[in-house]
């Protein structure tokens, strides 16, 4: 009688013992040289543990400075900030098209105001703040730099990260606003201008984590990743931008799943296949092939059943996130399936890193699974496996064009399907919705966000309109619109209209009326 196969959620089979003859590549590199398969780092945590962040963002700015505030006296070293539908998508709180998102799902941020309110009390030079943002990313990008001037800070030694990866929300999310092409002419302009003002800034953090959300497998995540990283960087190559010098500022943003060592695997491959195709465009510095990336474990993840079985969940996400070399790292909160997350469930989402940093000895030694017959092995064959579909795409002209032809979009639908139907006939056990099913009333305290938060920012917004030089914000969006008409570089323009008190929604509109929608 033959066994049953046991696959990965990639279908990658999983053999019942793995010897010496499983590992292909007789690899003796060591962390930090090239291809960076151990780490990017010679002692990783050893000499400073990956960055602690927690993800927030609420209703209006004053509320989320609150939590910011609270998140940094527990020992958060870095900021991750939430962004709302509207502010996400191009609209001023009070378009028609905002009415019941404003505050919902991030924080509100209609104009300068808000963004010194968000960050009130705080010294943008002391932290580092990852925003997940993407057609908006440069109009958010200038209020921060405009706030950072504003505090005397010195530009060259702010940190940070935005998100504006365009190419994942065509393929996976839908927060886009302009057409590809003009979306990636954007996204140069901030390459090009932040290699000379703002050095230590990451100009992009290209995501896999809303490809996997989507319903990818871990395969499919790193493969369409790193084909849109290609895409951005041969765009920022066709504008003449030295890939050595943005090649250092390119991030990436990963998810971390449950079958912790596919995803440790994952994290190896992904490194490695990275350092290869910067060094196939034409990279000769190797701080500009590593691949340097945050982690957040896995929303999809998380039941509403049970919800304190997410603790579990996420621990196991960190340890791989962790074992796989993660730079940074959100651990979610337990209640985040019914709800924002709760101040306690975000100290035990804290918590949860802060002792497997310092409680468990993984972070002792660098790489401690490398040399596993099984890890070696799973690292080499889900490497193989995305070079398949990368080449495919590859042969199809690149991501934009596998986006335009929804390959990409299909092929995340098809595996978001058979996971589904895999859970629906018991082939794969998700507890407590499957399998140790309890009847339970969630006696969980939903947090909500009150629809009232409009009308605070529709307030704000009407005091700023009759308090600020009108005639000069419509010269400044006039003249944006011009340098968009001309192809020139949009950001100096998109700082100085934020400086001027021109809101977030007039600057999207600006560019709508030159690069239209896409749809």
């Amino acid at each position: 009688m033959s066994e049953n196969k046991i696959r990965t959620d990639s279908g990658i089979e999983i053999k019942k013992v793995y010897t010496p003859a499983d590992i292909h590549s007789a690899n003796q590199e060591m962390p930090g040289e090239f291809p960076f398969t151990r780490g990017i780092q010679a002692d990783m945590y050893r000499g400073k543990f990956w960055t602690m962040r927690q993800y927030a963002g609420f209703s209006t700015a004053e509320e989320s400075n609150k939590r910011y505030h609270y998140l940094l006296s527990q020992g958060v070293m870095g900021l991750s900030v939430a962004f709302d539908l509207p502010t996400q998508i191009g609209y001023d709180s009070d378009h028609p098209l905002s009415e019941g998102e404003v505050g919902k799902v991030g924080v509100a941020i209609d104009s300068l105001q808000d963004i010194q309110s968000l960050f009130n009390g705080i010294k943008l030079e002391d932290i580092s703040t990852s925003m997940t943002i993407n057609a908006t990313a440069f109009i958010l990008l200038a209020f921060y730099v405009a706030l950072a001037k504003q505090q005397g800070a010195d530009l060259k030694k702010i940190s940070g990260t935005i998100q504006n990866d365009i190419l994942k929300e065509y393929a996976a999310r839908g927060t886009y606003i302009y057409p590809p092409k003009p979306s990636m002419k954007i996204i140069t302009d901030i390459f090009e201008w932040c290699s000379n003002e703002l050095p230590k800034w990451n100009t992009i953090s290209i995501s896999g984590y809303h490809i996997r959300e989507a319903g990818s497998t871990a395969v499919q995540e790193i493969a369409f990743t790193l084909s849109n990283g290609k895409a951005y960087v041969k765009s920022a190559l066709e504008k003449g931008l030295d890939i050595n010098v943005f090649g250092k500022r390119l991030s990436f943003f990963f998810n971390a799943h449950n079958n912790l060592f596919e995803e440790i695997a994952k994290f190896r491959a992904a490194r490695r296949m990275w350092a290869k195709i910067m060094k196939e465009l034409g990279s000769t510095d190797d701080k500009a092939m590593m691949m340097r990336f945050h982690t957040q474990t896995g929303g999809s993840t998380l039941t509403a059943q049970q919800p304190l079985n997410n603790i579990a969940r996420v621990t196991t996400q960190t340890l791989a996130a962790v074992l796989g070399g993660t730079q940074s790292l959100h651990t979610n909160g337990y209640d985040e399936a019914l709800s924002l997350p709760s101040e306690e469930a975000a100290k035990i989402a804290l918590r949860t890193q802060q002792i497997i940093a310092y409680e468990t000895g993984v972070a002792n030694t660098v790489d401690p699974l490398a040399g596993s017959y099984f890890i070696e092995s799973l690292t080499d064959e889900i490497e193989n496996e995305a070079w398949k579909l990368i080449n495919k795409i590859d042969e199809m002209g690149g991501s934009v064009r596998a986006i335009e032809q929804e390959f990409i979009q299909n092929e995340i639908a098809k595996s978001a399907y058979d996971y589904q139907h895999k859970i629906e006939t018991k082939e794969k056990i998700i507890v407590g919705i499957n399998k140790f099913e309890e009847k339970e009333n969630n006696p969980s305290v939903v947090f909500k966000i009150d629809d009232s938060i409009r009308n605070v920012q529709i307030q704000k917004l009407n005091q700023l309109r009759s308090s600020r030089d009108n005639a000069l914000c419509d010269r400044l969006i006039k003249g944006l619109s011009q340098k968009a008409t001309a192809n020139e570089n949009i950001i100096p323009t998109v700082i100085e209209s934020v400086e001027s008190l021109c809101t977030l929604g007039e600057i999207a509109d600006a560019l709508r009326s030159v690069y239209g929608e896409h749809h």
